[in-house]
């Protein structure tokens, strides 16, 4: 007799199809899984199979919640990065006119959106920053623009009013307050790795922001203006 102890273990059965009455809805789980993926390896290079995979669901499951891919995408436009960004755009328009306030709101507001999304900075990454990705419209089109509109001109307003350095474009200065928050997350692979930094986290990357927007570094640069 063959001892139950060289039994192979029984494969793992793929939920298939529509789901019956008595299971969970699926529907968030395979958003999350399909988002994980789109960060991971980016949307074009995602296939339905690839996180029907990831799911352990079958193909027909993830077709039953979605339909197909161009669906899939829309809903992680509609559920869930167009209402992180209005939760931002809600709390920035509490902070008023201040640009010192407007300033920590927008650092603060993203740290908690990328700690609650963290799949966040690399899908802006690659779907956003990269030529053809496929969130590049929705940015430009959508609700995306609102944010940085609004603090462009509440950073121009404050400007005219003499409230903000005046060698400052208003317009760069959104620009510089997303590359000084977006894009090291997103690169944080890499220059942990560079530096053997694993042990800087979110709370150091905030901090070091809001040193280098106070005080900056501290050097006197030659040149400027011709």
């Amino acid at each position: 007799m063959t001892s139950t102890s060289h039994r192979a273990a029984p494969r793992r059965s793929r939920r298939a199809g529509r789901p019956g009455a008595d299971e969970p809805d699926l529907r968030q789980l395979l958003l999350d899984t399909a988002i994980a993926q789109f960060a991971r390896v980016g949307i074009g290079a995602t296939s339905l199979r690839a996180i029907a995979t990831a799911a352990d669901v079958t193909p027909a499951m993830l077709h039953y919640y979605f339909g197909d891919k161009a669906r899939l995408t829309q809903a992680l436009i509609d559920e869930r990065l167009l209402p992180a960004l209005a939760a931002l755009r809600a709390q920035l328009e509490l902070a008023g006119d201040d640009p010192a306030v407007l300033i920590e709101g927008f650092v603060r507001g993203l740290g908690e959106v990328v700690a609650q999304h963290p799949w966040l900075p690399p899908l802006w990454a690659r779907e956003v920053l990269c030529e053809g990705g496929a969130l590049r419209e929705v940015m430009l089109q959508q609700r995306g623009p609102s944010i940085p509109q609004m603090l462009a001109q509440r950073f121009a307003k404050a400007q005219a009013e003499g409230r903000l350095n005046a060698a400052l474009d208003p317009r760069l200065l959104v620009v510089s307050l997303v590359g000084l928050t977006l894009f090291p997350v997103a690169s944080a692979p890499v220059w942990q790795q560079l530096f053997g930094a694993q042990d800087l986290g979110a709370d150091a990357l905030r901090e070091h922001t809001f040193a280098l927007l106070r005080g900056g570094a501290g050097v006197t640069i030659p040149g400027g203006a011709r």
